[in-house]
């Protein structure tokens, strides 16, 4: 079985709040097997000596939708299946180079992607998926224009979700979901952004709606997630018991208190709403869509105070589209304006694995974690820069004890 011993290094696992010298960390085969402030011996293990880099937990992006390769999403819908494969697998290899050994896809993915990436045909992140998202008839899936009355394209791979109308029928595609592979249910509860027929206060899904679907989650041990923005819409989301709140710019503090005594997670998803400002137009996003992006970008940054002084866990998300893909570690940044430096880390690493149920496998550094693994060439935490530029900065990621990029002087 392969070994690595690494020496020499910083490591900075984020449940304390810095990096820390004078340790060694030893790997083996697929997960990290020793972690020790003395000397490691292991006659058969590669030493790896860092230099007094940071070694650091790989990242984890709890929203992402890795089939979106065009920010037109009724064209990316369109797309033959296999070619909105290929430009996926192009996506997630572009994820794992920035250093995200794990992503949560909130609609598009499916067991066939998972699959691809196990096995090897594509090298990216490991996913963790909702499979197709749902949603009501005109609500955030439906990407047909209002004169377009032709069947949605939710068989197609491009399309990141899919439509039902009714309790029974919210049960069947729930359902199906899980059936097909489906690691938890994500449902469009709100208005949105790209889609060209709700506004954004809109509520969509009933109450009898969004519980059926909670309770075909539960039924199965899992969770539903939910696509929110305005407080009336989250707050209702809570009362069906949705478990993960995505996006969440116009939550107020009574709302995040409830949400936080629920023991439910926020996915705050900022660099969308930046990207989509200054892109979305010349990309191909429509102008009912462009009016509708400050509506919540503004409230964003705002958010964030709120939910962290409610005491309610927000992991790392993004959310982006297309070419926007490639801003994905300017997240960082953006929470940086607000948060303290490690809890932006630990909101892509501890509590983004807790969200994933990985905890106690991925998101930090000790005995029997999955051997996922980023050499820094300095500390994030005083320098987010270090994450960005498609991890120029990042000269070694190790994903499940293997080298996916070793380029160490």
């Amino acid at each position: 079985m392969t070994q690595y011993l690494f020496t020499n290094a910083q490591v900075l696992d984020p449940r304390t709040d810095g990096p820390r010298g004078g340790i060694e960390v030893l790997v083996e085969g697929t997960t990290i097997r020793e972690v020790s402030e003395r000397p490691i011996a292991s006659h058969g293990a590669e030493r790896i000596d860092l230099g007094g880099r940071v070694l650091m937990p790989g990242l984890i992006d709890a929203h992402v939708h890795v089939v979106a390769a065009m920010a037109d999403l009724a064209a990316n819908a369109a797309q033959p299946s296999s070619l909105a494969a290929l430009r996926a697998g192009q996506i997630m290899t572009a994820m794992l180079m920035r250093g995200f050994t794990t992503v949560r896809d909130v609609g598009g993915a499916d067991r066939g992607l998972v699959e691809a990436q196990t096995s090897g045909a594509v090298v990216g992140p490991r996913l963790i998926i909702s499979g197709k998202a749902l949603s009501q008839t005109g609500g955030h899936c439906d990407m047909r224009q209002r004169a377009d009355d032709r069947a949605p394209l939710a068989h197609r791979v491009g399309a990141m979700g899919r439509l039902c109308d009714g309790v029974e029928a919210v049960r069947l595609a729930a359902r199906e979901e899980l059936r097909a592979g489906a690691d938890f249910i994500k449902v469009m509860a709100n208005g949105g952004i790209a889609s060209p027929a709700d506004p954004i206060h809109m509520l969509q899904f009933s109450r009898a709606e969004l519980t059926a679907a909670v309770e075909e989650a539960e039924n199965l041990g899992t969770y539903v997630s939910a696509h929110l923005y305005t407080d009336a819409a989250i707050s209702r989301a809570l009362e069906c018991g949705v478990h993960s709140l995505e996006h969440c710019n116009m939550i107020r503090s009574a709302t995040a208190q409830r949400a936080a005594a629920a023991a439910a997670f926020a996915v705050p998803t900022l660099i969308t709403y930046e990207r989509l400002a200054i892109e979305g137009a010349s990309l191909g996003l429509g102008p009912a869509s462009v009016a509708k992006i400050e509506t919540v970008r503004r409230a964003g940054l705002e958010s964030l105070a709120t939910m962290q002084q409610a005491g309610l866990r927000m992991a790392f998300g993004t959310d982006l589209l297309g070419p926007m893909h490639q801003h994905q570690s300017g997240e960082f940044a953006l929470r940086g304006r607000v948060l303290p430096a490690i809890e932006v880390l630990r909101a892509a690493t501890v509590v983004a694995a807790e969200l994933c149920r990985l905890d106690g496998r991925a998101g930090i550094i000790e005995p029997g974690a999955d051997a996922d693994l980023l050499v820094i060439d300095g500390n994030p935490l005083t320098n987010w820069s270090l994450l960005e530029d498609q991890g120029a900065r990042i000269p070694a990621i190790m994903q499940a004890g293997r080298f996916v990029k070793r380029s160490l002087h």
